[in-house]
Formats: structure tokens, sequence, C-alpha cells
């Protein structure tokens, strides 16, 4: 069913805004792809897309996403909402020159600048061919395409291995932010991944937010970005909008925190 549904490009797209907590805005949006199979229902990524990848079937899946993300770019701006969007890569994907060509393709094909999009790839999926992986990334740093290392503290690298990439940001992953409020060896890690990533010249954005004291706690660290339910749940563009133009009374953040939000 997964083949049938890249055939007849039966996925959706929603967003979950990136607060960037120096400038206050929300400039920038994670794509995350959805699934709605008419007898299975909706069907989440975790699980699909494994299965893609063993079929094979994961990069066209990707190639859809960047499709849609492109065009969806485009409606916003054409309405004056500068939004850049982040797109989460496969493993798989980033080892295959043909879809990064023809990603780079339809960048340019589509008007938009460069920095209309950020690829996510996973540490995991860099160190399993460094050499391929690095002649790839260097595809899109010529571009002018940005890259973050997704999903950083699950893998087995280090910020020294990964220092060498043409990399702009890491994103810490969720499990070690869910409990950072609670969790003495999660602040001591996080922290330090914070610092060590400002020393390199990288930005660091902490997904998993889902309360005020982690907030608190990762502005107090020097996060630059968070992302997560404390913020908002994964919109679709309509609800993004609206969210954007008066984001949800009921989020306690920060004082001050959600001030001249864009």
């Amino acid at each position: 069913r997964c083949v049938t549904a890249v055939q007849e490009r039966s996925f959706t797209v929603q967003y979950q805004p990136k607060y960037d907590l120096t400038t206050r805005r929300v400039n920038q949006v994670e794509a995350l792809m959805r699934w709605t199979d008419d007898e299975l229902g909706v069907v989440y990524p975790d699980e699909f897309i494994p299965l893609a990848e063993q079929t094979g079937i994961i990069t066209q899946i990707s190639c859809i996403v960047v499709d849609m993300v492109l065009q969806q770019i485009k409606q916003w701006r054409d309405r004056n909402i500068d939004l850049s969007v982040c797109i989460n890569l496969s493993g798989i994907d980033i080892l295959q020159r043909d879809f990064v060509s023809r990603t780079i393709g339809a960048l340019q094909q589509s008007g938009l600048p460069s920095d209309a999009i950020i690829m996510e790839i996973t540490e995991t999926a860099v160190v399993s061919d460094m050499n391929l992986a690095m002649d790839n990334i260097t595809l899109f740093e010529r571009a002018g395409i940005q890259l973050s290392i997704d999903d950083f503290g699950t893998g087995f690298s280090s910020l020294a291995q990964l220092k060498s990439l043409p990399v702009h940001e890491l994103k810490i992953d969720k499990s070690l932010v869910v409990q950072l409020d609670t969790d003495r060896d999660d602040q001591l890690i996080v922290r330090s991944t914070i610092e060590m990533a400002h020393y390199l010249g990288l930005k660091v954005v902490a997904e998993g937010v889902e309360n005020e004291r982690i907030l608190l706690l990762l502005n107090e660290m020097g996060c630059d970005s968070v992302q997560g339910y404390h913020l908002s749940r994964p919109l679709s563009s309509e609800q993004l909008e609206s969210w954007l133009a008066e984001p949800p009374r009921h989020v306690v953040l920060i004082p001050g925190l959600l001030d001249d939000a864009a």
C-alpha cells in the first residue's frame, strides 16, 4: 500500500514551528510527512518510513515531500509569509547523488532563494559512509542549502567527528530534552553540547520541549531555537497561518517570548 501511496502521491505535510530564542520570532518550521490510507487510517512516519526504506521507495517519498514543500513556500511568500522549511532526509537519501542533484535542481527551478529550505540529516547516516555523505553534503553547500544534524545524541558520533562537515546546526534529540527539568545528567549533557556546538560556530535547536520549566532551562543555557508541544503541535499549512497570526494564549512561555512573533 505504501507503493500505491507513492504512485498516487497521497501524502500530506504538516509543519511544526521552530521558535528562535534570540530574535523572538518563528522564522522556520519543520516539515513532517503524514499518510492517511483509506483502510489503515492515519499511518505515522515511524511506521511507514522503515518499510519504505526496506522496499527502496523512501527516496521517491522524499522527492514528493521536497516538491510539496517548495510549492508551499512559494504560496506563503506570495502572501508575504516569510518562512524557511526544514526537510528531514532519510539516511538513504543523503547517500544518493541523483536525489541531491534533483533537489538542488527543483530549488533552482522554483525561483526560491537557497535559504528557503534546510536539510536535516541524522548523524548515524553521515557516519555510515562519511566519504560519500561528505561529497553529497558539499553539493548542497555549494548550492547554498544549509544543513542540520538531526537527532544529535542518539548515535555514536561526536562533535569532534562532525566538525569537518559543512553543517550549520545541531538538533538535540528529544530523548535528552523531555526530562530536562528533572534529570541532572541530561542537563549536563545538553548544556555541554550547546557550549561545544557554539564553540564550533553551530546553532543549536532543542526538540521535545513540552513544558515551561524545560523552556526556561534551555533559554538559560543559551540554546538558539526550540520546538515541541509546549510551543505548538504539528499543524496543517492553514492552521499554521492562523497560529502565526495569533499564537495560542494558553501557551505559557517566558514573559515576552512570543512578542512580535511572525
